[in-house]
């Protein structure tokens, strides 16, 4: 099952400031060890650009101060949890929101969703995995079909052709997840690469845009972005009129429709859904297909295990699940690159960690980056499952064999989604 709104990401100061307006909290940081503010007004957020990134400020901070350790941004405090066994500890009811879609929605200006009532972030999140279940059910056959294709396409290449994993991997991933969420009106290649356009604009701005401060000392970037963000909601609000009252239930737009949610939240779900599905989903394969490339054991391993469970025979929905190597593979890939390295959730009742108070309408971050990384405490990466990327190797690794190209060094670029520094290249051949 593929849950394109992950829950963990790099947590920015423009969604901190968003949130905590929804959510004021005290100014008191209840006793949490950790770090003063070095400015009045911006709290650490010096200290985090001065670090690279969030999660390397987070690192630096754990290190410190032990696994529960607090900072500022702003005026506000912000509690931030290090280690496995403080997570489990922590204790927020509200299970029923989602905190990507929280934080996502904060930094686009969407509020939709996030003041409701528990009853209500309930049959929302029950209708957003219904439609993504019923997604998949109905249009796994398009994506084998459009993964099938970009492995035909590598196929036809000269052995000693430098094939460029970032580009091919974010256009399956646009294509795949535009015709997923809005249907056939993405099946030219015109749409996509307007859509693409847009979503590229908005992404960047967001990973980095928003945390630096540099977004709002650019008037001319502000407003780029701004008209990338408003003619890719025309577009989906555009859709949505096109299909609303219609019978088809086949994509992820159709499903939202018949629900019993205004417009406006129709729109902001779709968009949630098509911006983090598709940075997501293209990360996650351009880091496994690179690891996959840097050992030829491990693809024979794959390769072999996807001989015994399918034979001649395509994946499917159904033998996913017997897939257990390349599941270890992607859990390992999500483990090894960071992909998301924070997540956060908002402090619902009054709650301890280690005997820490932690004040109602505190926000609390997941630094699962530092978790994931300890193999003391986390001898098994978090297990999440991507059905685009299990179609991708399984359909792959049968008729291809990766290689690294020589002397190339890969480096992580901490963001709202872990991504390469650079373009990512590799050569591939045919199994022979």
């Amino acid at each position: 099952m593929l849950d394109f709104a992950i829950f963990a990401v790099t947590f920015v100061i423009f969604l901190v400031g968003a949130i905590l307006y929804l959510y004021p909290s005290s100014r008191r940081a209840s006793g949490v060890p950790g770090l003063n503010p070095t400015d009045d007004k911006d709290g650490n957020l010096q200290d985090i650009v001065n670090r690279g990134s969030l999660h390397d400020f987070l690192v630096g901070l754990h290190q410190d101060f032990g696994p529960v350790a607090s900072f500022w941004l702003g005026r506000q405090p912000v509690v931030s949890l290090g280690a496995l066994q403080q997570l489990q500890q922590h204790i927020n009811p509200n299970h029923s929101t989602d905190s990507f879609e929280t934080m996502l929605k904060s930094l686009l200006g969407y509020q939709s969703g996030l003041g409701g009532g528990a009853t209500e972030a309930v049959l929302r999140k029950k209708v957003y995995q219904g439609a993504i279940d019923r997604t998949l059910e109905k249009n796994f056959q398009l994506v084998l079909k459009l993964v099938g294709e970009l492995v035909d396409k590598w196929s036809s290449f000269p052995e000693s052709q430098h094939t460029p994993l970032c580009a091919h991997l974010l256009g399956l991933a646009m294509k795949t997840v535009s015709q997923l969420a809005l249907g056939e009106t993405f099946c030219q290649d015109a749409q996509v690469v307007s859509f693409r356009k847009n979503h590229d604009a908005i992404w960047s701005e967001i990973g980095k845009g928003f945390l630096d401060g540099s977004l709002e000392k650019s008037l001319s970037r502000k407003g780029l972005y701004q008209k990338a963000l408003e003619e890719m909601e025309s577009v989906v609000l555009s859709v949505a009129r096109q299909r609303r009252g219609g019978r088809s239930q086949e994509v992820f737009l159709d499903t939202m429709l018949q629900a019993n949610l205004t417009e406006r939240q129709v729109m902001e779900d779709c968009m949630v859904f098509t911006l983090a599905g598709c940075s997501i989903t293209a990360n996650l394969c351009i880091w496994a297909l690179h690891f996959l490339s840097t050992s030829e054991e491990v693809q024979d391993k794959l390769h072999q295990e996807l001989e015994q469970v399918l034979g001649t025979e395509p994946v499917s929905l159904e033998n996913i699940p017997q897939l257990r190597y390349c599941q270890q593979v992607l859990n390992e890939t999500v483990r090894t690159s960071r992909l998301t390295p924070v997540a956060a959730r908002l402090q619902e009742v009054e709650g301890t960690v280690d005997q820490n108070i932690i004040p109602k309408k505190t926000l609390v971050i997941y630094a699962l980056g530092v978790v994931l990384q300890n193999p003391d405490t986390w001898s098994t990466p978090c297990r999440f499952a991507y059905t685009v990327a299990t179609i991708l190797l399984s359909t792959l690794v049968r008729r291809l064999k990766l290689q690294q190209l020589q002397g190339q060094v890969t480096e992580v670029r901490s963001e709202l989604v872990s991504t390469p520094r650079e373009e990512t290249w590799i050569t591939v051949s045919r199994r022979r």
